[in-house]
């Protein structure tokens, strides 16, 4: 009984020898891992992914190495600038693992070393540089950075692929500081903008007036020019039918008697000085008129001879007309010297001798015949 206890234990010891041997025998790797194996506690081999098989208790797994890439935030690090400004710098790190038995014995903890490596840089470009060049300058930073650290790094067997300054964060008063200049600068750009909107407008202002002027010279330019053209065509129309119709004396004097009474309606004739020969100097007027006459030839056209009776008639009316306006004129004349001189009989013009209608329209070289 005893025996048989002794060989079921012997069993099952052998058994859970059996099982941990096996365990240790296999070793499963997933994707994107390697594992280190070292024996008797030298470096052996790295176990690539999939299934593998070791020494039971002579191989051992060193470490297991993820060669995916990384990505590493560091805390924000104090960094003073070259104008002794401290800024807090927030950075970002990418990176993978190329070799993992050169990380994993060159050096004991490659993302601390990373990581103080990362840091000095850092420390390193920023104090070369002041604030406003640092806040400015990225893009040169995170090239800088990115260069020393993949160089010092691949000798470790990992790769820096990016690195990025998250944020730059100066103290905050040069914040307050910054934002007033940037409020005054863009005050100043709001004011260049408004002196050179306002310039512009008066110049295209001015420019319109110019053309304004210049268009409306021309415009009445023309319309003189058209308008004196006009004239010249209608005083040469007249001028014309004057010389075809041929008209006589007693035609010249009728439409000088029509003219008249339109000289005597003026607004502006306030003072009538009626000569006290007034058909002496009708005769006058006629005899100039008469003179007119014989230059342009005192024949009447054949054609005007059927009117010749209706226009002495329509001149013996205008002739009355003329004489009853003289009259009224000449009554006016002596009202006006009896106001001015307080009703003492004025002494300056003589009493004008009756006008006749018939005196109007008669011939002066007939009236010197009669005389």
């Amino acid at each position: 009984m005893n025996g048989m206890t002794v060989v079921g234990v012997l069993l099952l010891a052998v058994a859970l020898i059996a099982v941990i041997t096996l365990a240790k025998a296999v070793r499963i790797v997933p994707q994107q891992r390697q594992d280190v194996v070292e024996r008797l506690g030298k470096y052996k081999r790295t176990l690539s992914p999939g299934l593998n098989l070791l020494v039971p208790f002579i191989d051992a797994v060193r470490t297991k190495v993820d060669m995916r890439e990384q990505v590493v935030s560091f805390p924000p690090q104090p960094v003073i600038t070259s104008d002794n400004l401290v800024v807090s710098i927030d950075t970002v790190l990418y990176f993978k693992v190329v070799d993992s038995v050169r990380a994993t014995y060159e050096i004991s903890s490659f993302l601390q070393a990373i990581e103080q490596l990362t840091v000095t840089t850092l420390r390193n470009v920023i104090g070369s540089l002041d604030l406003e060049r640092a806040l400015t300058s990225r893009d040169e930073i995170n090239r800088h950075l990115s260069g020393v650290l993949d160089e010092t790094t691949g000798r470790w067997g990992i790769k820096v692929t990016r690195v990025e300054i998250k944020a730059i964060e100066p103290p905050a008063s040069i914040r307050d500081s910054m934002e007033k200049q940037m409020r005054a600068e863009r005050d100043r750009r709001a004011a260049i903008l408004t002196a050179e909107g306002h310039k512009q407008s008066q110049i295209l202002t001015a420019e319109g007036e110019k053309q304004s002027a210049v268009l409306r010279a021309d415009g009445d330019r023309q319309a003189r020019i058209l308008q004196a053209e006009g004239q010249a065509k209608a005083i040469r129309t007249v001028f014309d039918a004057i010389h075809q119709a041929n008209p006589s004396q007693k035609v010249l004097a009728y439409q000088y008697l029509q003219a008249l009474p339109q000289i005597a309606q003026g607004s502006a004739n306030k003072v009538w000085i009626v000569p006290a020969e007034l058909t002496k100097a009708l005769e006058g007027m006629g005899g100039a008129l008469g003179g007119l006459s014989q230059m342009v030839g005192d024949l009447p056209a054949p054609e005007a001879a059927d009117h010749a009776s209706q226009v002495e008639r329509e001149a013996a009316e205008a002739a009355q007309a003329a004489a009853a306006a003289a009259q009224q004129i000449h009554d006016e004349v002596r009202v006006a010297e009896a106001q001015a001189t307080g009703g003492n009989k004025p002494q300056g013009l003589p009493a004008p001798e009756p006008v006749s209608p018939a005196s109007l329209t008669e011939d002066p070289a007939d009236q010197r015949e009669r005389g």
